[in-house]
């Protein structure tokens, strides 16, 4: 069954391509590692773990790719407050964030490339879009400006802007000067601050040259699924996709995926705003599969405002859900809800899946799975259906990320 993703692009619902012998490229945008992960970052994380778990429950061989910028200003920042060199710092971080999405069970990607270890592949990806002429010096920076493009080529600047871009404190967006559009390709930069030797001195490549240069060099481009935070889309994945059009004339991606925020309040999680909830101290509060049953529990396109009320009461559903299905795969004499219908629900949760991610419609089965149980005087699988009970919820788990402990209620 083929995945459905909506391209954020062109706003329109389309298959993830797969040919036969060659495993799907999907590159996820990774985080910047001057402080821990929170809510926010692993609403994305788990989105794009689900398109990897329903892929490879299809028998597609997935290529994951997450990158870690480990050198940017904020994290330079960030190490002057604390006494750290920038490479301690993130380090340090780059171990916690892996720590919290581990614990989260959000699966490994294959590839986990350090921004640092791909400065000589992007300060050549830097003389490349210098020949195209369209680079030009402001102060000790170096940048790049875009040529037109006709509508839907990328993301639009202009007064379309504000449509894709996260207008935080201290990082406007500015397109009355038609400046919306350039990026950063190269910086002037000494130590003890990060500094290689470049083409217009020692300093740093530019931010958005990085996923360009690891897509390029481990998986390809364009890669078949792109994405990250909504947040990402411009400036970040705007310039990526500048890079690839202006050096390979194809775009960065095939499909670019970007799921909705998580708000407090109404407004984004963000550390300038001091409204982050940790990841870790989510995850001490309710554990993983309550937290991803939250976080998960609403359409990817639809934003999430968080809430202690609603993380508990997600818990609560999730443990009750949990306990009656487990309890249930417990064969016992007389049963009514058997394989047949743990099978259809199975059936219903790898459609749904495959309809651009509708969690929401999984969780809607898993629910009439449960009410079912609890409705019937046995509450376990009949005699003789566990076998294919099990197979079936297994599939589920698979696909989702979700614990029931089918193998646990072996008899």
């Amino acid at each position: 069954m083929d995945l459905l993703l909506r391209d954020t692009l062109s706003g329109r619902v389309q298959a993830v391509q797969h040919r036969r012998g060659r495993p799907v490229s999907l590159y996820v945008c990774g985080p910047t590692v001057y402080d821990g992960a929170h809510v926010g970052h692993a609403r994305t994380y788990l989105f794009f773990d689900l398109i990897r778990r329903h892929l490879e429950a299809e028998g597609v061989g997935v290529r994951h790719v997450m990158n870690v910028t480990n050198f940017e200003d904020k994290i330079d920042v960030r190490a002057a407050e604390l006494g750290l060199s920038w490479r301690s710092l993130a380090l340090r971080e780059e171990a916690s964030f892996l720590r919290d999405l581990r614990a989260l069970r959000i699966l490994a990607p294959h590839y986990r490339p350090r921004a640092s270890a791909y400065v000589r592949q992007m300060t050549e990806v830097a003389r490349r879009l210098a020949k195209t002429g369209r680079v030009h010096r402001h102060g000790d920076t170096w940048l790049y400006t875009p040529p037109p493009r006709a509508p839907g080529v990328n993301f639009p600047t202009g007064a379309e802007l504000a449509l894709h871009a996260v207008d935080e404190p201290g990082h406007p967006f500015n397109v009355a000067d038609n400046s919306a559009g350039e990026f950063l390709v190269w910086k002037l930069q000494e130590p003890p601050r990060p500094s290689w030797p470049g083409p217009w001195g020692r300093g740093t490549p530019g931010w958005h040259l990085e996923c360009y240069a690891m897509a390029h060099d481990l998986l390809g481009v364009p890669v078949d699924v792109h994405g990250g935070g909504l947040d990402l889309i411009f400036p970040h994945h705007y310039s990526e996709n500048e890079v690839a059009l202006a050096l390979d004339r194809r775009p960065f991606a095939r499909l670019f995926v970007h799921p909705s925020l998580v708000l407090w309040a109404g407004s984004k999680m963000s550390k300038s705003r001091g409204n982050l909830v940790p990841l870790r101290s989510a995850l001490r509060d309710v554990g993983p599969d309550a937290l991803r049953w939250y976080l998960i529990g609403r359409p990817k396109t639809e934003r999430l405002n968080w809430t202690p009320i609603g993380l508990h009461r997600a818990a609560s559903e999730w443990r009750r859900i949990r306990r009656t299905v487990r309890s249930w795969l417990r064969p016992g004499a007389g049963g009514h809800v058997g394989a047949l219908r743990a099978a259809e629900v199975a059936a219903a949760v790898r459609r749904d899946m495959a309809a651009d991610l509708a969690t929401d419609r999984v969780f809607d089965h898993l629910r009439g799975l449960a009410a079912a149980i609890d409705a019937d005087p046995s509450g376990h699988v009949p005699t003789g259906d566990g076998r294919g009970a099990r197979v079936a919820i297994r599939d589920v788990e698979r696909r989702t990320g979700l614990v029931f402990g089918a193998d646990a209620a072996r008899p």
